[in-house]
């Protein structure tokens, strides 16, 4: 989650992005991936969404097979936790590779 950039047009409103990597799968899987996160993110983020602010939603491997109910679940509960860590002043748990390269668990 991060606050909109100082754009035209672009004041008050949600955007969303997605994104698919190889590792999920070949082009028909991250794109069927992208599209159900994409009909979970209209349902979720029109209703729980930050006006002003940009959220990146993205695919890993299960998300295909995952049921629409779970993928509505997860975005939930992946957006109240970003909000209980913004009230809290501090940023979101960051997943990915350490000073050395190393991924973090």
């Amino acid at each position: 989650m991060a606050p909109c950039p100082p754009e035209a047009g672009t004041a008050g409103k949600v955007r969303i992005g997605f994104t698919a990597s190889r590792k999920v799968g070949n082009a028909v899987v991250r794109n069927r991936a992208k599209r159900r996160l994409r009909a979970a993110a209209t349902e979720i983020l029109s209703r729980d969404g930050r006006p002003g602010t940009d959220y990146v939603l993205i695919a890993r491997a299960g998300t295909g097979e995952r049921t629409y109910a779970e993928l509505l679940a997860d975005l939930a509960a992946a957006l109240r936790q970003v909000e209980r860590q913004s009230q809290l002043g501090g940023a979101a748990p960051r997943r990915g590779r350490d000073e050395e390269g190393r991924d973090e668990s």
